[in-house]
């Protein structure tokens, strides 16, 4: 059996010019057989080794600069190291510093997505500009499976919404779901609606809706709620920063690992 770290498996890959299904194989045999057994061998494990940190999976010169500058900018705060690490990611991605006050985390939200992100629940979008700022990330650590409301919508009723249809039926499939909420509050309302019944108990809500109509309501009804949550208050939020609240949890996730 081979045995090694990381930098073995990498010579073996430059040296023999493994690619594909080849390459798994050969992680695998330098990995002891451990992650997946025959799974890993049949290239059905798409999930990446441990030893591959989360800078090596999200960061690069300009990013890291980009963080300095907000911290710079930022200066002394209250929040916690976990609590900040997601409002950090929020401002860089909308280079909007009010975010800095207007994230709100209920008792425990982060330390339960983060459980949630490590044993693969599923992730319920409201719209597909959230999927595709989340896909990249979560397939290239955790893949959880990813569903998206406005693509389960087909057919609303009166009065409804594809979002608000999707998100109900989405939550048929997983009603334990993390739910991520960046731009439909009709679909935020549908999912306080269901939770309120009991009928849902997601592992997290990310409540990130943006715009004038219903936005504000329905975040006030999501605070109402015994659920775990992470809010972005008034009129501001939208898909990019739902995406970067769920990529900061999925960043502390894979750090967190044993």
């Amino acid at each position: 059996m081979v045995s090694g770290s990381g930098p073995i498996r990498i010579q073996i890959c430059q040296n023999l010019g493994l690619r594909g299904r080849c390459g798994r194989l050969a992680q695998w045999l330098v990995n002891g057989g451990r992650r997946g057994g025959s799974r890993a061998v049949a290239g059905m494990e798409s999930k990446p080794s441990t030893q591959v940190t989360m800078a090596q999976l999200t960061e690069s010169p300009i990013v890291a600069e980009s963080f300095a500058l907000i911290d710079q900018e930022v200066g002394p705060h209250q929040l916690s190291p976990a609590e900040y690490a997601v409002v950090r990611r929020v401002i860089h991605s909308t280079a909007d510093f009010e975010f800095k006050d207007l994230v709100h985390f209920s008792p425990g939200a982060i330390a339960q997505g983060v459980a949630a992100l490590q044993t693969g629940t599923t992730i319920l979008v409201d719209v597909t500009m959230v999927r595709q700022g989340i896909v990249g990330l979560v397939g290239r650590t955790f893949a959880n499976p990813i569903l998206t409301a406005v693509t389960l919508g087909e057919a609303p009723g009166p009065g409804q919404t594809r979002t608000q249809v999707g998100l109900l039926r989405g939550l048929a499939e997983a009603p334990g779901a993390i739910v991520v909420i960046g731009n439909a509050p009709t679909a935020l309302l549908a999912l306080a609606d269901q939770i309120a019944a009991g009928h849902a108990q997601p592992a997290l809500v990310i409540g990130a809706p943006v715009g004038f109509v219903a936005v504000e309501a329905a975040k006030q009804r999501l605070a109402q709620l015994a659920v775990p949550q992470i809010r972005v208050e008034g009129r501001k939020g939208g898909s990019a920063v739902a995406a970067a609240i769920l990529n900061a949890l999925v960043v502390l996730a894979w750090e967190q690992q044993p």
